[in-house]
């Protein structure tokens, strides 16, 4: 029996307000409350569904509570679930950000904030660690990963093209992707419940949903607003392999390209995204709402948001009510494996490219860019480096270890113990 639409709301609403920690923890913590507490999804329809939602482009965790709530009370379970894990985050971003446009100038708080980067890049080569274990199992993987490290760090090439190659080669070899030699293929997926012509139209309007007002801010808007809608929906389609994956492409645009805002604002974006609920890659909309602040002052800010929001989200219900009915056929083309098992090796090289431009940036005043022929990469300026940020750097792990990776505890800890290291003589 489905459960009533109130009881839907109680539940993923706690899931929502407790989703910190990640896609594993947030995903642990469906399982719990969906599987475990209540006999509402059977063990192999939660990991079909999750199977699924790691074939799609977006955060696996929010579409995993929207395909859930989708089994559950159909499309507007699905809209439920997906808003609610995704609406108190956007809430407490919106609420950051105002804080750090109106505080982050302090010298306090900019000490502090040398802390947090410090953490960030720990957590960040965390992530690193933990999807190289998963992701590579043979030297192929090893080469893919090394593909997506050289393409981003010493090409400079864009992060979908990168992805899209990816995708292209593991589909086209399966079979270098098979386990002892064979594609294993799951039995004969039940066929679909939905029609051709209701899949067509759902997808129609889900599109058209997602696409229209971008249209009309194109059209009518601000072209700052615009720019950020068209980013963001862009992003939205090519966000294989998780946020940290997808910040090196957004970190490429809006600081290198767009000079949005500073490679310092973005590792504080990323740092301040780590303490909220709900999916990391709401850190979009911060970055999207200090761009649209530093241009426009507040008004513009929350348009921003709102646009980052829509064009970031929307694409993830469209995937997950356009193809859902289909979720056994999609999890047993091995072709469509492949092509995943190809972009998580890649993703891997992505995420190094990522944390080493975050270290650099944290760890130098002056960056230098070279380009030498094909080649175009970041050297730092060695006497440029920041000693307080080394120590910091060099701190961090340990402290995370001793908290056993309690994000809670260890911002803030890193954030003071900046603070009280740069009032001692050897760090001013």
């Amino acid at each position: 029996m489905s459960p009533h639409f109130s009881e839907l709301f109680r539940v993923f609403g706690r899931i929502g307000l407790l989703s910190f920690g990640g896609p594993a923890a947030q995903i642990a913590l469906m399982h719990q409350e969906l599987v475990e507490k209540r006999p509402w999804l059977k063990e192999e329809q939660f990991l079909r569904g999750l199977s699924f939602c790691m074939l799609l482009p977006g955060p696996e965790a929010m579409q995993l509570a929207t395909y859930t709530g989708w089994r559950l009370r159909g499309t507007l379970g699905g809209l439920l679930a997906g808003a609610l894990f995704v609406v108190p985050g956007a809430f407490v971003i919106a609420a950051l950000l105002w804080l750090y446009v109106t505080f982050g100038n302090q010298p306090l708080v900019s000490a502090g904030f040398v802390g947090i980067k410090a953490a960030v890049i720990t957590i960040v080569f965390k992530a690193l660690w933990k999807l190289s274990q998963k992701a590579l199992h043979r030297p192929l993987d090893g080469v893919f990963s090394l593909f997506g490290f050289v393409a981003l760090f010493f090409l400079d090439l864009p992060f979908p093209a990168v992805i899209a190659a990816s995708a292209v080669v593991g589909a086209a070899f399966p079979a270098w992707f098979a386990i002892n030699g064979q594609t294993a293929t799951p039995p004969a997926p039940a066929p679909a419940t939905t029609s051709l012509a209701q899949h067509m139209t759902q997808t129609g309007l889900w599109a058209a949903l997602w696409l229209v007002p971008l249209v009309a801010l194109s059209i009518w808007g601000a072209p700052v607003l615009a720019t950020i809608g068209w980013f963001f929906a862009k992003l939205a389609v090519v966000t294989f392999g998780g946020a940290y994956a997808v910040l090196s492409y957004m970190t490429q645009t809006v600081v290198q390209d767009h000079g949005w805002i500073s490679s310092g604002q973005m590792v504080d974006a990323l740092g301040l995204a780590e303490t909220t609920p709900g999916p990391l890659i709401l850190v979009t909309q911060f970055v999207a709402m200090l761009t649209g602040a530093q241009i426009g002052g507040a008004s513009l800010a929350i348009a921003a948001g709102i646009t980052a929001l829509w064009a970031t989200f929307v694409p993830c219900f469209l995937w997950i009510f356009a193809a859902a009915p289909f979720v056994e056929r999609l999890t047993s083309i091995p072709r469509l494996n492949a092509a995943l098992k190809a972009i998580t090796a890649t993703v891997v090289g992505v995420i190094l490219n990522l944390s080493l431009w975050f270290a650099i940036s944290i760890l130098f005043d002056i960056v230098i860019r070279m380009e030498r022929g094909l080649l175009q990469f970041s050297l730092p300026e060695w006497a440029s480096m920041n000693l307080l940020s080394l120590v910091l750097v060099l701190l961090a792990p340990l402290f995370h270890k001793l908290l056993r990776g309690n994000l809670f505890l260890l911002l803030p800890l890193m954030a003071g113990l900046a603070i009280v290291l740069q009032r001692l003589p050897l760090f001013t």
